[in-house]
């Protein structure tokens, strides 16, 4: 049973769903009337598997630095060790790892950036802030319910996020999971907090739409509750490494607990693109840094 928040997702079988796989090969139109229609794109086997597995190799190596995996464990696999060390410690190395030659060039892999140029339209732009997340098994926390535009405030809302899972992730290790049909709420949303929030200054506006998203009882850290309040749907998947999974700005997601029962570490990486003729957020003109706010 998946788990986030400290509940079961669901324990009602029609509020659980799964994501449906795209080939990345097929028609370009059908592919974007299919992220119109459902806000999110699951491309199977768009990446290199071999690249990706290299790279989880190579970023669990350096996080090892500092004892994340079991002792004489292959960094691939990626078993956490028994009494992991501080966060802090650890987030040291993980800002390191961002801020490398190595995942720049894991992020704009060739294979990705020519996709995304035909998926924009023109020259895509990958903004500079780019998230690196490494989940240990059975952690307490995971990342609440949210849609990406509340932290894009400052430019275009024709952003395209794209979530890569580093390494194999089945449902139980507790990748994302997307309310089903939330692309047309989180539009609603926006329009709602604008007309609320419109005597605001931007500064004071994008603070008020991050409060909004839970004081406004919209999004909630209570996926089960969520999916009854929308009559929706958690869509889960059991991604492969390759895999690479597009999403709307406006698409409400959130990920599980990690509860692998074989205790590997769960490691994903989530970038951002747009056309680079639109507006540019210049805040996300940066590394991704644990204290940026945003």
């Amino acid at each position: 049973m998946l788990r986030a928040g400290g509940r079961a997702l669901s324990t009602a079988p029609i509020r659980i769903g799964h994501l449906t796989p795209s080939d990345p090969g097929d028609d370009l139109e059908n592919l974007l009337a299919t992220y119109r229609r459902d806000g999110y794109l699951w491309l199977k086997g768009v990446l290199d598997r071999d690249e990706v597995l290299a790279f989880r190799a190579r970023t669990l190596s350096h996080l090892n630095e500092a004892g994340l995996l079991a002792p004489d464990t292959d960094p691939v696999v990626g078993i956490a060790a028994a009494e992991p060390p501080g966060r802090d410690t650890v987030n040291k190395l993980l800002m390191e790892i961002v801020r490398s030659a190595a995942f720049e060039s894991f992020c704009v892999q060739p294979r990705l950036f020519r996709f995304m140029d035909a998926f924009l339209d023109g020259v895509s732009y990958l903004h500079k802030r780019k998230l690196l997340r490494y989940t240990l098994p059975h952690s307490p926390g995971s990342t609440p319910a949210h849609y990406d535009l509340v932290y894009l405030r400052g430019g275009t809302d024709r952003i395209v996020t794209a979530w890569i899972p580093i390494g194999d992730i089945p449902c139980k290790m507790g990748g994302l999971v997307y309310l089903e049909g939330s692309h047309a709420l989180g539009v609603d949303m926006e329009r709602e907090f604008s007309e609320a929030n419109a005597d605001l200054s931007p500064e004071e506006r994008i603070s008020a739409y991050n409060r909004n998203m839970t004081e406004g009882g919209w999004v909630s850290k209570d996926l089960p509750d969520m999916a009854e309040r929308f009559d929706a749907r958690w869509l889960v998947a059991d991604y492969d490494a390759g895999d690479v999974v597009l999403h709307s700005p406006y698409m409400i997601h959130a990920a599980t607990i990690n509860e692998d029962e074989e205790g590997r570490v769960r490691l994903s990486c989530d970038i951002r693109y747009q056309n680079v003729r639109d507006e540019i957020d210049p805040r996300w003109a940066n590394h991704w840094s644990l204290d940026d706010m945003l």
